[in-house]
């Protein structure tokens, strides 16, 4: 999978982006490995632009580990200074389930009760209401009857 080719514009947009950010991953003495090349995959599909620390001192195994990522992962070069590699590639867009039995969860309200002297603050209540009830206009909960049965369509089915 070839690397993604960025304009200069976008490249010096991501490094701005990359500056305050921390490598999540180190490539050690054992250099670039099939491990290693998992680990920035998963990153890059986590965060989309990371930093990656190299321990080792030659520069041109590091250009050369640099490329190769970009190239293996499809992903943008975006710089190389001293021992940091940023890359870039776009987010994979997540995918959605609907869960057609899910219901809705709790919601909590705060219900306010009033004193009969004027002159005191409201005592605030918290009120969890699950899916199947109602808060009444009086601060009550009330849960949903069930769906009655009609009496005639009892006999008949």
């Amino acid at each position: 999978m070839p690397a993604i080719q960025l304009t200069i514009a976008e490249r010096k947009a991501h490094r701005a982006e990359a500056h305050h950010l921390d490598p999540v991953v180190m490539i050690g003495n054992e250099g670039l490995t099939a491990a290693v090349a998992k680990e920035v995959d998963a990153a890059l599909n986590a965060h989309g632009l990371i930093k990656v620390r190299v321990l080792g001192d030659d520069r041109a195994q590091r250009e050369a580990m640099y490329q190769q990522l970009a190239d293996q992962l499809g992903a943008a070069p975006i710089q190389h200074i001293g021992k940091l590699l940023v890359l870039w590639r776009p987010k994979p867009a997540k995918e959605r389930v609907v869960d057609e039995e899910r219901m809705p969860g709790p919601r909590d309200f705060k219900v306010l009760k009033y004193s009969k002297r004027g002159g005191q603050r409201p005592e605030v209540k918290t009120l969890r209401v699950l899916g199947n009830q109602r808060l009444t206009p009086g601060g009550q909960v009330k849960r949903a009857k069930p769906k009655q049965k009609s009496v005639k369509k009892g006999r008949l089915g």
